[in-house]
């Protein structure tokens, strides 16, 4: 069993990279990638405490990717903390991400929601913040009941305080994730709110420009859902991977490992994305 998707303290979870290879040893992971969105701060961590675990390690990051129809985000494994080409732009979307979270906290204090910047930042613990970490503001001060209250009254898309983040197109961030040495996959299909046929299509699209995989394995999938993308990336000759994308308590009833309890990718899996590194 393995889990390749899992977001820490470095993005917009609520443990630390070590927890995450703990609580993946733990659950009897061979393998966790660690794939916090925009940034690489916490891959030193993980990959040190996973040589003391004996458990595999995956560096990796979560891209945020232009699309219509819904949402697109790209998955680049193998990616390490290094000077690239992937990495050199992720240093600008961070400037950009701040930046947004500045706009939103801006938005919330003029509407009346009494929180501070140093609220967010301690709640965060540093530097990267997340729209979980305002929700998780918000519950501690009464304001909502839940992280997903807030997400549905005030954060999520089309919402009250919801700043449009800075995106790359998809054909971009498979160029760079390539050139920088890692493998791309697409994550969570399902939320591309396309149907199979167009999905496919989609795929077959992104596959010429060097997509090697896609997440067809998703926590908050049905098996039923998870057979068909599989297929769908079988057919295309995609790697079908898979993982929880745990957030700690900031997405609750998702395990690493075993997701909602149902999820067990293949070990296999490991090595069909190691032979997509070019």
């Amino acid at each position: 069993m393995i889990d390749l998707h899992t977001h820490s303290r470095y993005s917009d979870g609520s443990d630390s990279p070590t927890d995450i290879i703990h609580l993946a040893h733990q659950a009897g992971c061979s393998y966790v990638a660690l794939t916090d969105h925009d940034r690489l701060d916490g891959i030193k961590e993980a990959a040190d405490e996973a040589s003391k675990t004996g458990i595999g390690f995956i560096p990796g990051v979560e891209i945020s990717c232009i699309f219509d129809s819904g949402t697109l985000h790209l998955l680049a494994y193998f990616l390490n903390p290094t000077d690239g080409p992937l990495q050199d732009r992720l240093i600008g979307m961070q400037e950009a991400r701040t930046k947004r979270n500045l706009e939103m906290a801006e938005k919330l204090q003029q509407s009346g929601i009494p929180i501070t910047w140093e609220e967010l930042m301690e709640e965060a613990g540093g530097p990267n913040l997340g729209r979980p970490h305002f929700a998780a503001v918000m519950v501690r001060k009464g304001i909502v009941s839940s992280i997903q209250e807030a997400f549905d009254t005030y954060l999520a898309k089309g919402k009250p305080f919801y700043v449009q983040k800075v995106q790359i197109t998809t054909p971009e961030a498979i160029r760079l994730t390539k050139e920088s040495g890692a493998v791309p996959v697409i994550a969570h299909p399902s939320t591309l709110g396309l149907t199979p046929t167009k999905l496919e299509s989609y795929l077959r699209e992104m596959k010429a420009f060097g997509l090697a995989g896609v997440e067809s394995y998703y926590a908050r999938c049905t098996r039923q859902e998870r057979a068909g993308m599989a297929s769908i990336a079988e057919s295309l000759g995609l790697v079908a991977t898979g993982g929880s994308d745990y957030h700690g308590s900031y997405k609750v009833g998702l395990n690493i490992g075993t997701g909602e309890g149902d999820l067990n990718v293949p070990d296999s899996v490991v090595e069909q994305l190691r032979s997509r590194i070019i």
